[in-house]
């Protein structure tokens, strides 16, 4: 099946002249960007002006789906690639900066610098393995792919094995302490988020964009049409890793203790994918809007007496329902309500 002759999205030209791109200066004009910024800027003040150390750990935890559920988007929502593995970045990133930031003495932010680029290389090699894959086949190898990481480092004793490895307390010492490394630690995840919303909106809005779009409408005829499928592919599940171990290395450095359970659980990349569903495929304000309801929701189930064992049984009925009846998501249903939230919401 072939693509259709003419395809637009987000205001971008597709079709038989896939490198039609956006020019930069209309892409800053773009109103989206803003938002962006806004957003990121009251993640950054509302604990401070409220002074509420409960609502920054809150806000934490939103962040950092956020990020996760951003990145993933990269893959799922840009090429159709559901990517069970995802954790598996998040999880590295964190080993990777408690090791050298505890072990080895390393500044943090070499440490985080570190694991994004490592983490990312690591990405780019097994996807270029899985990658060749599709559908089903690829979901099970990245489920593979999640438990054979977490095998590895369960028996790799530098890092603990299946013991894993506590930060040492004088690590916290360079960033004035332990108290005022979580302010640090808070600051620098709204940072990555924000980051990860402008890397995803840079591709959405690139050359490079344009040709993961067509892989997901039909990756054979993007091939036709030229695009470098299996380069694309590789490039986007690399570049989905960088910021996800930045993530997962200040996390798991602000909870002092990393371990293999903790660091590759799977039900996390499932809740993930619930997230990026619940808001909308390839939506990168819906994603935001997902993970964001979604942690809320999982936060009152987690601290309910009667539902606390059930957010896997609503991340699993949320997905079955937005299959079923919202294939578009949350902001799939709001495009259709309000046309014009399109030129404000991507």
């Amino acid at each position: 099946m072939a693509l259709p002759p003419l395809a637009q999205q987000d205001g971008f030209l597709m079709g038989s002249n896939w490198r039609t791109v956006v020019p930069l200066a209309a892409i800053l004009r773009r109103p989206f960007l803003w938002l962006i910024l806004l957003m990121t800027a009251a993640f950054a003040v509302a604990p401070v002006l409220a002074g509420d150390i409960a609502l920054r750990e809150r806000l934490t935890l939103a962040v950092i789906f956020i990020t996760l559920a951003t990145s993933l988007n990269m893959v799922v929502g840009y090429t159709r690639y559901v990517n069970f593995g995802h954790i598996i970045f998040f999880g590295l990133g964190g080993y990777v900066v408690v090791y050298v930031v505890s072990a080895l003495g390393w500044p943090l932010l070499i440490g985080c610098v570190v694991a994004g680029i490592v983490v990312s290389g690591l990405a780019l090699l097994f996807g270029l393995g899985v990658l060749r894959l599709r559908g089903a086949y690829f979901g099970l190898a990245t489920i593979g792919l999640n438990e054979a990481v977490k095998a590895f480092v369960s028996n790799f004793d530098p890092w603990g094995g299946a013991s894993g490895l506590y930060v040492s307390m004088d690590a916290y010492r360079p960033l004035g302490g332990a108290g005022e490394a979580l302010w640090l630690i808070y600051f620098s995840l709204v940072a990555v988020m924000a980051l990860a919303l402008l890397l995803s909106y840079a591709i959405k809005n690139s050359k490079f964009g344009l040709g993961l779009l067509a892989i997901g409408q039909n990756e054979a005829a993007a091939a036709v049409l030229g695009v470098p499928t299996s380069l694309y592919k590789a490039l986007v599940y690399s570049a989905s890793a960088f910021l996800p171990a930045i993530t997962g290395g200040l996390f798991f450095f602000k909870s002092a203790f990393i371990s293999p359970i903790d660091a590759f659980d799977i039900n996390l990349s499932i809740e993930v994918i619930a997230m990026v569903m619940l808001g909308g495929l390839g939506s990168i304000a819906g994603v935001v809007l997902g993970a964001f309801l979604y942690e809320e929701l999982r936060s009152a189930l987690l601290t309910s007496v009667i539902f606390s064992s059930l957010q896997l049984v609503v991340a699993g009925a949320l997905v079955l329902l937005i299959v079923l009846f919202f294939p578009g998501g949350l902001m799939g249903w709001i495009y259709r309500r309000w046309p014009r939230t399109r030129r404000w919401l991507k």
